[in-house]
């Protein structure tokens, strides 16, 4: 098996085309008897695959003390199966299992040129994985593998200028990825100020002071969303009862209209709650999400939908998976018919609600707008509705916020999954402001997350950037590109030629 580096070249002088067995020892891993591993560090090092691989040298996690197949310290490591590939340096002697093998230079060849020649064969190997389960390579494969080998002095110059180009590398990608993290940071920062009145202050108070914002009291605008709430109500009420009133007209034919549910109060925040929540301005005010809600609404559940309601492309039922980046990704595989939908009405999605998943991942969220119109709540979410004068966008952000989703992991049900049901969402602390001032803290958020996603995606580039320059490093090196040749090297055919005496003599 030649290496998968494209067309034939010369070699250059010195160099030997040569199958791996010629210059390294291969030795397949073979798992021991599960009660021998421990990890309490009694025996050797145990690794079993990639799993423990770091970026050079790997860590162990287990311990075996009747050792089976071992590596010495030096000696290559390659991941055999479940991936394919994938390499690191054994630090030291170790136990090693059958998804790994150890590749151990003869002579006076580097481990770090061996480690290195295999890392630029990484996604060729990772190819030739054969199997149904999962992808592995065999020992012959790895013997006849036929790999180009340069003079010794040139392997020493190939790592060390590899090791050099590879550092600068490293810390450029490092700061990099610093940055990042850092933007990470800054992103819940600016969603911290937001909510808690910092964005806005000196737009605020100039507002005031212009007398162009009527700012009203946290109680003046909780009494407004009190009577807004009460004047809805009233309004189904009268629906509800003109629907009865046709209803009976009909015969009483069909299941009779139901009576809408008078909006939950619930008790305000003790002073107990309020204490461990964030100062807010003087005209903001902390609620409970179920007192500025017109429904807080699980998706259906039960008998109320099965796995044989779903059709293809029909009306989308939006699950947890389908709420990324607090944006909708409908499937089009997860349907079901306009007929179903009309029985399932409470759940069927309205512009502006925002639907969040109740399950796994707390606080993954988003805005119904005008394109997931009439979409149906899936089985794994649940809806807000809010009332019309606020904001669902600026309410989407705070219930995706890290104190939300830090409130909702403590307080979801459930063992093996995290579970959230109306009663918690009823009782989540959101801060209430102005709905004019709501508007402007989003534009806020957006100008500044807008600067951190170009930023964010610059990083990325960079770094897929310097990834693909490492992989070209490795390529020039073992083309005999990256270093100068030295005619005086003895060629790499007499260092194979002692390799073989050496075989012999054992």
């Amino acid at each position: 098996m030649t290496e998968g580096n494209g067309e034939a070249r010369e070699l250059p002088k010195g160099w030997i085309k040569c199958k791996l067995p010629n210059f390294c020892a291969l030795i397949m891993g073979q798992s021991p008897p599960s009660e021998t591993y421990n990890t309490v560090g009694d025996g050797l090092p145990f690794y079993q695959g990639k799993t423990e691989f770091g970026t050079t040298y790997p860590t162990p996690e287990k311990y075996c003390s009747v050792p089976n197949k071992i590596a010495q310290q030096g000696d290559i490591l390659i991941s055999v199966r479940a991936p394919v590939g994938p390499t690191n340096i054994c630090p030291h002697k170790a136990c090693i299992g059958r998804g790994l093998a150890a590749i151990r230079p003869l002579e006076k060849v580097k481990p770090k040129f061996i480690f290195y020649l295999l890392r630029n064969l990484e996604q060729f190997i990772s190819k030739q994985g054969t199997g149904t389960t999962f992808k592995a390579i065999t020992k012959d494969f790895l013997e006849e593998l036929e790999l180009t080998i340069p003079p010794l002095n040139e392997q020493t110059r190939i790592v060390e200028k590899i090791e050099e180009l590879f550092s600068d590398l490293d810390q450029g990608s490092e700061n990099l990825k610093k940055a990042q993290k850092q933007l990470k940071v800054y992103r819940q920062v600016v969603l911290k100020w937001a909510f808690e009145g910092k964005l806005t202050e000196k737009w605020r108070a100039s507002q005031i002071q212009q007398e162009k914002l009527d700012i009203k009291t946290g109680e003046e605008l909780l009494a407004q969303i009190k009577a807004e709430r009460d004047r809805r109500y009233q309004q189904q009420l009268t629906e509800w009862k003109e629907a009865v009133r046709e209803w009976e007209e009909i015969g009483k034919q069909g299941k009779k209209p139901t009576k809408p549910s008078k909006p939950k109060d619930g008790l305000p925040l003790t002073e107990t709650e309020l204490a461990e929540l964030p100062q807010l301005p003087n005209d903001w005010r902390w609620v409970k999400l179920g007192s500025i809600s017109t429904n807080i609404q699980i998706g259906p559940f039960g008998s109320l939908l099965h796995k044989s309601d779903y059709v293809l492309n029909q009306i989308p039922a939006i699950n947890p998976s389908h709420i990324k980046n607090l944006k909708i990704t409908p499937d089009f595989n997860q349907t079901i018919t306009p007929e179903k939908a009309s029985t399932l009405a409470n759940y069927v999605l309205t512009k502006g609600d925002i639907i969040m998943g109740r399950r796994g991942e707390m606080g993954r969220c988003a805005v119904v707008t005008e394109k997931e119109d009439k979409y149906l709540c899936g089985t794994g979410s649940l809806f807000i509705r809010l009332l019309e004068q606020l904001n669902s966008f600026f309410y989407c952000f705070i219930l995706s916020s890290r104190r939300v989703k830090t409130h909702l992991e403590n307080s979801s049900i459930g063992t093996t999954m995290q579970n959230l049901n109306e009663d918690i969402l009823h009782d989540i602390p959101v801060p209430l402001c102005n709905p004019v001032e709501q508007d402007k803290i989003l534009e806020e958020i957006e100008s500044r997350l807008s600067i951190c996603d170009q930023l964010e995606a610059t990083i990325i580039e960079n770094l897929q950037k310097a990834e693909a320059l490492r992989q070209s490093i490795l390529k020039q090196a073992f083309e005999g590109k990256l270093v100068a040749q030295d005619p005086n090297d003895e060629p790499a055919e007499k260092l194979l030629e002692r390799i073989k005496q050496e075989k012999l003599k054992l």
